[in-house]
């Protein structure tokens, strides 16, 4: 039974209340007036100065208290308690590997931020910011790779920590060169470690394969039989471009091209999808898709506990039943006392 004036608090035995019912009924009882005498003396009065004036006229105050005391009482019986409940999350998670081609071609500007063009690369970072920041239960990890992989963020879920370290995902760090599949035969790896149930790679390359001693379908079968899923993003738009390197020197790209059915291929092989991204919001659509499609199922328990707090109202009862007693064998004492034999 709830109270309604005392928030989680609730009595487990709200029977006992009705035992209140009997403290009006005792006060009436006591303060009713009793019958006549059975015979009248009329001299009874001389009587009234034989002693100092009694202290019953001060016995409604023991009655007083000795009532408020059986009121606790009740109300201890009533076992009042409070309620502490709270909502327990039950996720196991999912383990995603960002895995993100790092090659100078990533340098070409054709992509646009606020009206501004950036390059490949700060376009990929830029979602996948937003990207991590909504996977709250998840741990995520990237793996870079040009013409050989490393890892700048191992698989975490740290958020804030995860962000700082994207700015280790850059070109000139490894040999120039796109080894798709050595990128996934790491991505791959480092997911295996983990003790999940879902396992993703995401995969965002601007161009094919030439580099590394693994292929790329050949990786994609190796995550695969891991229980890994796979999406691949192709970035960029084709044609001739020019590449701004951090050196200050502009190479031309040559003719831009992009690997689709190979993508696809390890697309399909990892159960997951292609999808080609040449603007800023088609990137962002594509990583809101696979956000949506990859979504953890958080199973949501309400836990309730209670604290018995029957003691409060049973030791105030104690207090005010102890003190009725004494006031009414001290100070309260209502015996006539004589002065004259």
């Amino acid at each position: 039974m709830n109270i309604p004036f005392l928030r989680d608090i609730i009595l487990e035995r709200p029977e006992w209340l009705l035992a209140l019912l009997a403290l009006p009924l005792m006060m009436w009882w006591r303060g009713r007036i009793g019958k006549s005498p059975a015979v009248a003396f009329p001299t009874a009065f001389i009587l009234r100065d034989l002693g100092f004036k009694a202290k019953s006229t001060h016995g409604g105050l023991t009655f007083g208290l000795i009532l408020v005391s059986l009121a606790a009482a009740i109300v201890a019986l009533a076992r009042p308690q409070k309620v502490i409940s709270h909502d327990e999350d039950n996720t196991e998670g999912i383990a995603i590997c960002l895995t993100v081609d790092v090659s100078l071609s990533m340098l070409i500007e054709d992509f646009y931020i606020g009206g501004s063009p950036v390059n490949r690369l700060t376009a990929a970072k830029r979602v996948m910011r937003d990207f991590i920041r909504g996977r709250t239960s998840d741990r995520v990890g990237i793996v870079a790779f040009a013409g050989a992989p490393y890892q700048p963020c191992p698989l975490t879920l740290q958020r804030d920590w995860l962000e700082s370290n994207l700015d280790r995902v850059q070109t000139g760090v490894m040999e120039d060169g796109t080894a798709i599949g050595s990128g996934l035969a790491m991505a791959a790896r480092r997911l295996d470690k983990e003790k999940v149930p879902s396992k993703v790679i995401i995969l965002l390359t601007d161009g094919a394969n030439n580099s590394g001693k693994l292929s790329p379908l050949d990786a994609a079968k190796l995550a695969a039989t891991l229980g890994q899923r796979i999406y691949t993003i192709a970035i960029g738009t084709p044609g001739v471009h020019m590449i701004p390197l951090p050196s200050g020197r502009i190479i031309t790209s040559g003719r831009q091209e992009f690997d689709e059915g190979t993508l696809q291929e390890v697309a399909r092989i990892g159960s997951g999808s292609f999808y080609m991204a040449q603007d800023l919001t088609a990137l962002e659509e594509i990583f809101s898709t696979i956000d949506n499609l990859e979504r953890t199922e958080i199973k949501r328990r309400s836990i309730v506990e209670t604290e018995e707090l029957f003691f409060v109202p049973a030791a105030l009862a104690a207090a005010l039943l102890g003190l009725a007693l004494l006031l009414r064998l001290t100070f309260l004492n209502a015996a006539p006392v004589a002065v004259a034999t």
